[in-house]
């Protein structure tokens, strides 16, 4: 017996829209992935076969950021990369979660360096951080789960808002130095 028919002989279905616009976006999360350094070879293998990602509704990496709802940062953000990743976040279109993928895009990890940012949340709200060096791509779906469970009770139609009601998390400025042009005769140089 189809949906159709059931309508017809037991009467009508109902539900609240938000259960069935969280269903819908918990069962759709597409990836962008940021794969910056060794990290990124694990998210590969948890998008492969094995671990089959598909079953879980999020198997469409987008390579774009304006078709993708879930960043996932693989690696270590130095600080020349995280204007980058910022950007790509920003192009994102709302609602979107953030992965922090290993422990050198969470802390820093080993490099202790004027160039390496000590953990992306000083510039990006993350959702979920993974453990690791490099984390386990069983460990990616946990993570993947998690966001779909924050999904799920998610209140998009709450009044004012179609994120989560938290309040967003402050952003550090990072402050990038600006060497000027030298003076060349014949050349306009503006300050």
């Amino acid at each position: 017996m189809g949906l159709n028919d059931a309508i017809q002989s037991e009467g009508f279905v109902t539900s609240k829209l938000d259960d069935i616009v969280n269903w819908a976006r918990k069962n759709a999360l597409w990836p962008m992935p940021l794969g910056i350094s060794c990290c990124a070879i694990e998210m590969m293998h948890f998008a492969g076969p094995r671990y089959d990602v598909s079953r879980f509704g999020s198997e469409v990496f987008r390579f774009s950021p304006r078709q993708s709802d879930l960043l996932i940062v693989a690696g270590t953000v130095t600080y020349k990369m995280a204007k980058v990743v910022r950007k790509i976040y920003d192009q994102m279109p709302d609602p979107k979660w953030v992965i922090a993928m290993g422990v050198c895009t969470s802390s820093g990890g080993i490099y202790r360096t004027y160039s390496v940012v000590q953990g992306i949340n000083q510039f990006l709200p993350v959702d979920v951080y993974i453990a690791g060096c490099p984390p386990r791509p069983d460990s990616v779906l946990k993570a993947l789960m998690m966001i779909q469970d924050e999904v799920a009770h998610d209140r998009p139609f709450a009044r004012g808002t179609i994120i989560s009601g938290e309040p967003p998390q402050d952003l550090i400025q990072i402050p990038i130095q600006v060497i000027p042009e030298p003076n060349v005769p014949g050349k306009i140089v503006r300050v």
